[in-house]
């Protein structure tokens, strides 16, 4: 894969899977777990789950999903997710390519926060974070690059050790200035676990990722989930937190920024590697998601770069 190439980075499927409600297992040694994993992979996926989690990414670029917000993400990409907010983080990837150890997640339950706080009331500072959790946070700066040191660590570490580094990592994010991290969806409430609605979900998200150089149809992606336009359009906006055109039209400029920012391309040559065919069209829109217009935002990322 080539920077220069606008296609090869967008025919990547959500790892071929569907959207589910991920059961993370507990280990009766640890009081929450924290893994490494591989991207494709079994746990890089869409889904959601009861548990906190602190993610990081080792590896980018890729675009991700937390709650109704789709971004890009970079290498030390860190972010703590409330519970049952959907999520997922997708790399650019060529074909046949693997990132192993792309992911550093830790998972833990509010039940275990609950317990901690009976007996360690000093945890009870920690309320605005997990409020905050709630929307998913994004963390930049200096709080970013010690909170993947402090992560990491808890893999490193048993025992005491182990749990300083959870405490620790937890006041960090919690006392983040407020220029070093920031809300990313709107507040997330949990929807009803309805297992139809997520398979319907990564189905269509697959579909969309498949296409989103060419045309994408709502049509198609309801008959591919065996349903009618408005059920699915009912179920999709149930579990995702937007329309479908909404989402379709974030994944193309989520796309749009990365080749602005990648490539040479022309700007008109971009809006149509997107789905754009009306530049007009594109212009406005990219200025509405993003707040500058494809030009300025390719000047300043590049200075920023």
């Amino acid at each position: 894969m080539t920077p220069s190439d606008p296609h090869a980075q967008v025919g990547r499927r959500w790892g071929g899977a569907r959207a589910v409600r991920e059961v993370v297992p507990p280990d009766p040694r640890l009081s929450a777990r924290w893994h490494v994993h591989d991207y494709p992979g079994p746990f890089a996926r869409w889904n959601h789950h009861p548990e906190y989690e602190i993610h990081l990414a080792r590896s980018g670029p890729g675009r991700f999903i937390v709650g109704d917000h789709v971004g890009r993400f970079g290498a030390g990409h860190l972010a703590l997710v409330g519970p049952e907010v959907p999520h997922d983080w997708m790399s650019d990837l060529g074909p046949g390519e693997v990132i192993e150890g792309r992911d550093v997640v830790f998972q833990f339950h509010g039940r275990w926060l609950e317990q901690c706080e009976e007996l360690l009331p000093e945890l009870r500072t920690l309320a605005p974070l997990w409020a905050r959790s709630r929307s998913g946070v994004e963390f930049s700066g200096r709080t970013a690059e010690a909170g993947a040191l402090a992560l990491e660590s808890i893999g490193l570490t048993r025992g005491a050790d182990r749990l300083a580094h959870v405490f620790s990592l937890f006041h960090l994010l919690n006392t983040a200035p407020e220029d070093e991290y920031r809300l990313i969806s709107g507040v997330w409430e949990p929807q009803v676990n309805d297992p139809r609605a997520e398979e319907v979900i990564g189905g269509a998200l697959a579909y969309v990722l498949d296409n989103l150089t060419g045309d994408v149809r709502l049509p198609v992606a309801a008959a591919h989930a065996g349903m009618s336009e408005s059920a699915f359009s009912r179920y999709f906006k149930r579990a995702s937190g937007l329309t479908f055109t909404e989402m379709v039209g974030k994944l193309r400029l989520t796309q749009a920024a990365a080749l602005l920012v990648d490539t040479d391309r022309p700007v008109h040559a971009i809006a149509t590697d997107v789905g754009y065919a009306n530049l007009s069209n594109f212009n406005r829109r990219f200025l509405d998601g993003f707040g500058l217009t494809p030009t300025a935002y390719r000047k300043q990322n590049r200075r920023a770069g």
